[in-house]
């Protein structure tokens, strides 16, 4: 028997040797480094052993906040060495004064003295700013990562000026006359074009009943100063010639690529009008993308490899939302791995990859965006996104992957797969039934659930970035539409596809193990697997079906043997059970 004292003894090593640890994760934490070990597009080390010169110092905030803001750490080396602020330096309140002091419009950033392993160091917090920052003396910088992926500070040119506002919402590049543009620069032709898209395509059809010049005013082509009409950014892309396109607007190219492996099967570049554009690049994807058929009652549907609806909304946001003074050209590729739509310029202010679907729809050149949508080739909405997602959701796709898009470029990839044809079968049904589509919601719900299979409301609002309470309510009016089965209750409640999707793809056994099925169901399964089989069934079907142990499915075969529902026939492995009749 163990003593009292060597328990004692026993209990009092337990907790010195936990405490040692206590005391030890409390040590890393107290000396784990606060300040970043490397530079980034955000992040700045400024060395100031020999006193940074203060204009210096002005002009790389200059540039930080002109970019996307950042943390500028006064008194570290280019290598992430600490080696402190110089004491002319450790005034917080002095370095905010002389920032705000020696910039235009005057800046406002934050300040404050760290101190990291022993040593002080100036940290200065930079927001992005909503308009163009100047040095006071003029100086106007931006910032970019090199080759390396290491940062440094250029100078921003006034060609790039517009580009920037742009994206800030504060300039709209393509309300603007363009510079050295005359009337004689617009073409008839594609003035008709246009005429000729509001008819077919539901534009505003009172767009009709106007003069050409009263057209072009209405559309915003044309702006007048000093009583003379001038082509704007806008009227030169949609009416201007092509060769005053490529000498006056020479940003405005695309290009159109087919590649197989390494093969270039197709490589056209133009500088058309974007209608005409439009057109030729729709024409082209008609014989680059195959069709294969669905049946749907008494009709056979066509399906093609991409979506033409989501193909067009991705063209037309690619021409619309670009950023003009950038000299790239607007490209779509078709690979192996799929559709790639990418065009110059980021996103723009506001935009990122988790509110696509939500954020209030605003664009980089208005005026075209309007112009586009009175034309009828946008969506009157401003919701065209919503197109794209639509279009791979309603084959059971993939989603459409906007994740390489940076802050030089939106990039568009739409995946080749095949359709889950059942899945297909369910939303057209529904829409058939309702008369109408199916809200983006609910079709980015029954995405998730047919690639996830089983999610509860949490895990439902992360992967859709759809709040929660809104996503608890669309999955429950989806429950009552009967397109998703619940089980559960509370926090414990989970959500899967309708098992009509299962039945339509004789895959009952899918459905069953995914859903995690009360046993009180489990006959009923049964019964339905030994239909779908021919009137017969195994103990290791049941096994696999409900996920049970073999014995657990012996049972529940007996039971129902003695039911009179089943018998048994034959002895051993190959016993099988087979309906009554």
């Amino acid at each position: 028997m163990t003593s009292k004292r060597t328990q004692n003894t026993r209990v009092r090593l337990f907790y010195c040797k936990n405490a040692r640890k206590v005391i030890g994760l409390l040590l890393e934490v107290w000396t784990m480094r606060m300040i970043p070990k490397k530079e980034t597009l955000t992040i700045e080390f400024k060395s100031d052993i020999d006193c940074l010169d203060e204009k210096e110092l002005v002009s790389e905030i200059v540039g930080m906040t002109n970019t996307e803001g950042g943390v500028l750490y006064l008194g570290v080396e280019d290598n992430g060495d600490i080696t402190g602020v110089h004491k002319k330096h450790r005034d917080p309140n002095g370095a905010m004064a002389l920032i705000a002091n020696k910039t235009v419009p005057s800046l406002s950033v934050r300040a404050e003295i760290i101190e990291e392993e022993g040593i002080e160091v100036l940290q200065i917090q930079i927001p992005m700013s909503k308009t163009i920052i100047a040095t006071s003396d003029g100086k106007i910088q931006r910032r970019r990562l090199k080759p390396d992926g290491s940062p440094e500070n250029v100078p921003m040119y006034p060609y790039e000026i517009p580009g920037r506002l742009s994206s800030l919402s504060q300039l709209d590049y393509s309300a603007q006359i363009l510079l050295g543009a005359t009337m004689d620069d617009l073409d008839g032709n594609e003035r008709d074009r246009l005429r000729n898209i509001i008819k077919y395509r539901k534009g505003d059809k009172k767009l009709l009943e106007l003069t050409d010049e009263e057209l072009d005013k209405a559309l915003q082509l044309v702006k007048e100063e000093a009583g003379v009409l001038y082509p704007t950014v806008t009227g030169m892309l949609l009416l201007g010639k092509e060769d005053r396109i490529a000498e006056l607007l020479p940003t405005a190219k695309a290009v159109f690529q087919v590649l197989e492996g390494t093969k270039v099967r197709k490589n056209e570049q133009t500088s058309r009008p974007l209608l005409a554009t439009f057109e030729m690049f729709e024409e082209y994807m008609k014989a680059w993308n195959p069709e294969r058929e669905m049946e749907y009652g008494l009709f056979r549907v066509p399906i093609p490899e991409f979506s033409e609806a989501a193909y067009r909304e991705g063209l037309v946001n690619a021409f619309c939302h670009r950023d003009y003074t950038v000299i790239q050209a607007v490209r779509v590729a078709i690979e192996d791995e799929g559709l790639t739509i990418s065009s110059p310029g980021g996103f723009i202010e506001g935009v990122n990859l988790k509110n696509l679907l939500t954020v209030e729809p605003h664009g980089r050149n208005p005026v075209l965006a309007d112009a586009l949508k009175r034309i009828g080739l946008t969506e009157k909405t401003g919701r065209g996104i919503d197109r794209i997602f639509e279009g791979s959701i309603v084959f059971g796709r993939p989603l459409p992957d906007y994740s390489e898009t940076t802050s030089t470029y939106v990039k568009l990839f739409i995946q080749r797969a095949e359709p889950d044809l059942a899945f297909t079968k369910m939303i057209s049904d529904e829409e058939n039934r309702l008369g109408r589509s199916l809200p983006i919601n609910s079709l980015l719900i029954l995405s998730a659930l047919q690639s996830q299979r089983r999610l509860t409301i949490a895990e439902i609002a992360e992967v859709t970035n759809i709040g929660e309470i809104r996503a608890k309510a669309v999955v429950e009016k989806l429950v009552e539409a009967g397109l998703v089965d619940a089980s559960g209750n509370n926090k414990a409640r989970f959500y899967i596809l309708s098992s009509k999707v299962y039945k339509e793809q004789d895959n009952i056994v899918g459905y069953v193990r995914k859903t995690g099925i009360d046993a009180v169901k489990y006959e009923a399964w049964i019964m339905e697997l030994i239909q779908k089989q021919g009137g017969k069934i195994t103990r290791d079907n049941v096994v696999e079906l409900l996920n049970v142990t073999p014995p657990q499915a012996y049972r529940l075969l007996k039971k129902m043997s003695d039911k009179g529902w089943i018998k048994l026939v034959g002895n051993g492995r190959s016993a099988y059970y087979e309906l009554v009749k």
